[in-house]
């Protein structure tokens, strides 16, 4: 009995082990199979058509529904459920996505908004038809290729053909398993254009167009391949003083999360604002008002750096090719399409052909039957196969023209030609219509001869009637890279408690320092002569007896350190001045010669490299005759910060006392205008501006006759219309000619840009009222070409010399009428010489290369050391 119990347990484990899947087995069975059929069937569209399977079934339905009336989008999406196993939301959901993007679907109702996120109605409430463009480019049912729905009982294309790059002028986004794709949206005219570029064998290149319009860097679109990005920012102008207005909106916002974005930035203290204003109806509007005294061109930098009016868009271009997922650039992608769109026009002209050729055969046949009255032959025919035999027969000696044998077929539509068409039979018109199928088909005929050209006519076409009001929304422009930490808000202060060496913003009870950021790195000095730059903390301990403290800014050249040091016990004085341009974040750097109680004897800290004159004394010690004596910084060259200096003196300094502040030592800065970024730089980049001093202003006058000098801020920002933008000389005129407006007369003036701090209109206020030329040259010339009249000489161009034309007056003047004649045109000449007097700078102090303190030979002031190593900081 027992051994018949163990034999049982035996088979039942034997049973379970092979009924048990493993885990492995069921990864590769179950779940391939799912994840083969997200890819393939959800989330990646086919290269040949760009539709995924539920924008292909609904657009299949819409056509299957087509009467050129609004349907129910409640009705298309259950005629879809015919073809997509699937929910009615997820349709609804992508039928509302292929509406929005104003290509496909002709919609009627409330579609949503792309620009404020708000979702569309409910389905039973709107309404949808197909556009007549898509009527045209989408489908051709007799060479579309056709498979079984999912469950057997219909037949949906298994592509649509499309003729036309419709993926890339929509955009696709999913993610499958294992992969996602996001190909961006371009735009409807350059797609055309790079299509027929193809067809001429030419090249092309292709950038995204975002309906949200904005301004976009495609420097990195690496052709919309995996790896490339794309930056898309806001377009946020100044509109009042304190107010900025954002009018367009980055691709993948909306003025709802924007508005998130900008108020958890001013939570957060990196902005600050004073309150926004949402104004967006059918155009983006939100005023962002700022509190007074706040800078509106770092307010703007700041809000790209901190909130979503800048976002980093990665592409990714996936596609299904052959039932798998294919990754290619854009540009790959126009090309198939366009080659694609070559083949299906010439399967329509095939088909074409081939319906014109049996038309012209059948007119022919009837006319022949007709006009030998063939049809009389089968009067006598009592039965069905000698119908058809008489017919044949008497057939035969009229039909050696055809281009193809005579069927049965033919015979028998011959037969059911009614009476009162045979009585009615016009022989003239029935020759007509056989020329015109034979001119149909010479025409088609020479299409497939020539097939590229007629495929570029085709896109020609689409062009013209189709591409009214799809020019480019998106700005393309080389963005600046912005420093966060330089335009953050400092919404915070900083403290220092110098004697135990502590710095933080925690320490409220100790000495306040500045203003800074969580962001902020700060830079701290110590009397034994070690600097340490880190981050911004509650409370860091750095060393005791701290001499200066300050908001580290990374490579500011302008800030120059000036300090006298003992190097170690009873060791010489040295003096030096340097930069910090780069160091390592938390590394202690000794800026003394390392040795054991080294100490500072003299510290300061100078933003512009100011060099001040101090007076040292000496402390008495055996024979020493000079005590006390003055040095100034200006003397010492500025070198790097690791530098030993020049030796002060090798006795014992007693103290260093500020004698006189000093001036600037280094040269005026340089200022570059980069039009690409449209931004001012000092890296050389662009047209150089001029060397600027810290009083100095930069002169900008706008197309619509604006004016204005600002500070040559590197954060400002500028217009659009902006036609001059130089260094301000006060003392050089301003000449425009301009229209008024009101007048309808054109004016000369000349006038100074006095008010620094204010913007003036130089021309009258009318609407008509324009500005067309601006010079800043001391003595230009303008040629004035006149409007040639019936009947008339011709008038010769003027040339006139504004110098000598008008004097200088006030800005607000009116000026001087130029003619009274019509002006076709205005041009600026080449202006008259003049020399203007030059400037004359400063010496330059910012070099590398050092020199001695002894090679000035103040000898008795100090002594020196030998000519010190040059030392660069490369960190």
């Amino acid at each position: 009995m027992e051994e018949n119990t163990e034999h049982q347990d035996l088979n039942n484990e034997e049973a379970n082990a092979d009924s048990i899947t493993r885990v492995t087995g069921m990864y590769k069975d179950w779940f391939l199979d799912y994840a083969s059929y997200v890819i393939l069937e959800r989330a990646v569209p086919a290269i040949e058509d760009g539709f995924k399977p539920v924008q292909r079934r609904i657009l299949h339905s819409m056509k299957e529904l087509d009467d050129g009336r609004y349907n129910k989008v409640a009705n298309i999406v259950g005629h879809t459920m015919q073809y997509h196993p699937h929910g009615d939301a997820s349709i609804a959901d992508a039928m509302v996505q292929v509406g929005q993007k104003d290509l496909l679907i002709d919609t009627q109702g409330n579609w949503g908004n792309i620009l404020t996120g708000d979702s569309a109605a409910a389905s039973r409430y709107i309404e949808a038809r197909l556009s007549k463009f898509a009527l045209e480019v989408v489908y051709s049912p007799k060479i579309t290729e056709w498979q079984q729905s999912y469950d057997g009982r219909k037949k949906e294309p298994v592509n649509l053909p499309v003729k036309f790059p419709l993926l890339l002028a929509q955009g696709a986004e999913g993610i499958a398993v294992g992969l996602s794709t996001k190909i961006l949206p371009h735009n409807f005219i350059e797609l055309i254009d790079a299509s027929i570029k193809h067809l001429k064998g030419k090249s092309f290149k292709l950038y995204p167009d975002f309906p949200t319009a904005g301004i976009m860097d495609v420097s990195n679109y690496n052709d919309g391949i995996r790896g490339g990005r794309v930056r898309v920012r806001a377009k946020i102008a100044q509109v009042e003083k304190n107010t900025l207005a954002i009018t367009q909106i980055p691709f993948g916002s909306n003025t709802s999360s924007l508005i998130d974005s900008i108020l958890k930035a001013n939570e957060k203290g990196k902005i600050k604002i004073k309150k926004i204003e949402d104004n967006t109806a059918a155009e983006v509007e939100i005023l962002v008002h700022l509190p007074s005294g706040l800078s509106p061109d770092k307010t703007i930098d700041a809000l790209y750096a901190f909130t979503a009016c800048e976002t980093s868009i990665s592409p990714l271009g996936c596609v299904i090719e052959d039932n798998k997922p294919l990754f290619i650039g854009v540009s790959e992608m126009l090309k198939r399409s366009t080659d694609y769109t070559v083949q299906l026009l010439k399967q329509e002209l095939e088909i074409q052909l081939q319906e014109l050729e049996e038309q012209w055969h059948f007119a022919s046949l009837e006319r022949i039957f007709i006009e030998n009255r063939i049809y009389r032959d089968i009067e006598e025919e009592e039965t069905w196969e000698g119908v058809i035999s008489a017919i044949d027969k008497g057939l035969q000696p009229h039909i050696k023209h055809l281009r193809r044998p005579v069927t049965e077929e033919d015979i028998v539509r011959l037969t059911e030609i009614r009476i009162k068409r045979i009585s009615k039979f016009d022989i003239d018109k029935a020759q007509q219509k056989i020329d015109a199928l034979e001119d149909e088909i010479a025409q088609v005929k020479h299409h497939l001869e020539h097939l590229v050209d007629y495929t570029i006519d085709y896109f020609g076409r689409l062009k013209k009637t189709y591409g009214e009001g799809r020019e480019r929304k998106t700005e393309i422009r080389v963005f600046d890279d912005i420093e966060a930490t330089k335009v953050v808000i400092r919404n915070t202060k900083l403290y220092v408690n110098r004697a135990e060496g502590f710095v933080g913003t925690s320490l409220r009870r100790d000495e306040y320092v500045c203003d800074c950021s969580d962001i902020d790195d700060i830079i701290v000095f110590t009397g034994e002569g070690k600097m340490v730059v880190t981050k911004v903390e509650a409370k860091t301990f750095i060393g005791k007896n701290i001499i200066h403290v300050a908001v580290f800014k990374k490579k500011d050249k302008r800030t120059v350190y000036n300090l006298i040091y003992k190097d170690g016990k009873g060791g010489a004085s040295y003096i030096k001045r340097f930069h910090v341009t780069a160091v390592t974040r938390d590394r202690e750097y000794d800026l003394t010669q390392g040795k054991k109680n080294s100490d500072i004897l003299y510290f300061s800290a100078n933003p512009n490299g100011e060099a001040e004159m101090v007076t040292i004394f000496l402390r008495q010690a055996g024979s020493i005759k000079k005590l006390k004596w003055d040095l100034d910084f200006a003397d010492i060259i500025i070198k790097g910060r690791q530098s030993k200096g020049n030796i002060v003196t090798k006795y014992a300094v007693k103290r260093v006392e500020l004698k006189e502040k000093g001036v600037s030592t280094l040269k005026p800065r340089k200022i570059w205008f980069d039009d690409t970024v449209q931004r001012l730089n000092v890296d050389g980049r662009g047209e150089l501006l001029g060397a600027f001093r810290g009083d100095d202003r930069l002169l900008i006058i706008t197309q619509s006759g604006m004016a204005k000098t600002i500070s040559p801020d590197l954060s400002t920002h500028f217009d659009d219309d902006m036609v001059v933008l130089e260094k301000w000389n006060p003392k050089k005129p301003v000449s425009a000619i301009y229209y008024d407006g009101e007048k309808e007369r054109y004016f000369i003036k000349r006038f100074l840009v006095e008010n620094e701090n204010r913007e003036e209109q130089f021309i009258t206020e009318h609407q008509k009222s324009q500005l067309e030329v601006v010079s800043t040259d001391w003595r230009p010339v303008a040629e004035v070409e006149f409007v040639k009249l019936r009947g008339k000489e011709p008038k010769d161009n003027l040339k006139i010399e504004l110098e000598d034309f008008i004097a200088v007056k006030g800005i607000k003047a009116q000026g001087n009428q130029l003619t009274t004649d019509k002006v076709k045109q205005i041009n600026l000449l080449d202006p008259l010489p003049y020399e203007e007097p030059e400037e004359v700078e400063a010496e330059d102090m910012d070099v590398v290369d050092e020199e001695t303190l002894g090679e000035k030979k103040e000898a008795g002031n100090m002594e020196t050391s030998g000519k010190s190593q040059i030392s660069l900081d490369f960190e």
